[in-house]
C-alpha cells in the first residue's frame, strides 16, 4: 500500500471513530492485530476484542482532533487529543502496517497539566 493509500485509510479510521461507526473504525486492522497501552500495562488481542472494548467504553469520546499524521513505509504516528466528556487528553497513536492493515498500535494518553511558571522566559504558549 503506498503512501497516499495508508494516510486515507488513517483519514477515514480517525473520522469513524469520530463519527462513532465502530465497524469502519476498525476496517484498518488486521484480524491479529495487538494494541498497547502501556500506560496500563494492557495488551488487547484482536481486532474482535478491541472493537468489543471500544463498543463498551463507559465513557464514550465525544469529540478528536487530530493535530498530525506523520509516516513513512509500514510506522504511521497520529498526534491527536480526545474529548471525554469535556475532559481532554493528548493522545499518540503509533501504528505498524502489514499488507495494508494495522498489525500493532501503541497509544500514549497524557493529561494536560499546568505549565510552571519558572520556565516562562523561555517558552510561548500554545493552543
Amino acid at each position: 500500500m503506498n503512501e497516499e493509500a495508508l494516510r486515507e485509510a488513517l483519514n477515514a479510521h480517525w473520522r469513524a471513530s469520530a463519527d462513532g461507526d465502530l465497524d469502519a473504525e476498525h476496517a484498518i486492522y488486521d484480524d491479529d492485530a495487538i494494541c498497547d497501552y502501556p500506560q496500563s500495562g494492557e495488551r488487547i488481542r484482536g481486532r474482535i476484542n478491541l472493537q468489543a472494548l471500544r463498543a463498551h467504553h463507559p465513557g464514550k469520546p465525544s469529540g478528536f482532533d487530530v493535530r498530525r499524521i506523520q509516516g513513512d513505509g509500514n510506522l504511521w504516528i497520529t498526534e491527536y487529543t480526545i474529548n471525554y466528556q469535556g475532559r481532554i487528553a493528548y493522545t499518540v497513536s503509533m501504528m505498524e502496517f502489514r499488507g495494508g492493515k494495522v498489525v500493532h498500535e501503541t497509544q500514549y494518553f497524557a493529561d494536560p497539566f499546568e505549565a510552571p511558571g519558572w520556565r516562562s522566559q523561555w517558552v510561548e504558549r500554545i493552543e
